[in-house]
């Protein structure tokens, strides 16, 4: 399965494909002949990275899934002072090209805050990252704990997607969003949730327990 984001890009691509063969049929030409073959690798990638497999996600009260395939690179306490406004734990997750980059909602509930930030595109790795990136933020109060989320944009993802707002209802698993290309998830929640990932671990989106409230 495709995700419906990525038609367009793959559409453009498939246009520049069949510029460049017809170019390459019509005039014996080295140089049309190699953007063709550059083209065609660039339409394959692209049905590569915007591929959006199904996820069959856990059930169960105060569970946290995984938003993003990926690996963990950051277990820590930080302060964070947009949403919660004290001290909480983070998981930093951070997805390479290679890694599906459709985004699901952690947890269930309310969400009741939305913003979104422009700034810079630093390696997603970074830990300034989190806080100087360009960013999509969201909230939800789940009922048994807050949580607090961030698309995180890199040195190649200049393009952060989401679809939702201040006011819906959240389901655990259900798509919310997608990152082009490599990037970066961080989830924020209180001192008090346990943590069942460990660093370098892989995970999978809507699959993984992150954490438990």
């Amino acid at each position: 399965m495709i995700n419906k984001e990525g038609w367009p890009v793959i559409g453009v691509t498939s246009v520049i494909l069949i510029f460049f063969a017809a170019l390459g049929y019509f005039y014996d030409f080295i140089l049309w002949d190699a953007l063709t073959v550059i083209s065609l690798i660039v339409l394959i990638f692209h049905f590569f990275f915007f591929r959006d497999p199904d996820r069959e996600t856990p059930s169960g009260e105060g569970l946290i899934i995984s938003p993003a395939d990926g690996h963990v690179i950051k277990i820590d306490e930080v302060v964070e002072t947009t949403y919660f406004k004290t001290r909480v734990r983070r998981v930093s997750i951070f997805l390479s090209i290679f890694d599906v980059h459709v985004n699901r909602m952690p947890v269930s509930g309310k969400v009741d805050f939305v913003d979104y930030k422009k700034g810079k595109f630093l390696a997603a790795f970074a830990d300034e990252a989190s806080v100087v990136n360009e960013m999509s933020i969201v909230g939800v109060d789940t009922g048994k704990g807050k949580i607090l989320f961030k698309q995180i944009a890199g040195l190649i993802a200049r393009r952060i997607i989401y679809n939702v707002k201040q006011g819906d209802t959240a389901v655990a698993g259900e798509r919310y969003g997608l990152i082009r290309y490599g990037s970066r998830v961080d989830l924020f929640f209180p001192l008090s949730a346990r943590i069942k990932v460990e660093l370098k671990q892989a995970v999978r989106c809507g699959s993984t327990i992150i954490g438990e409230f």
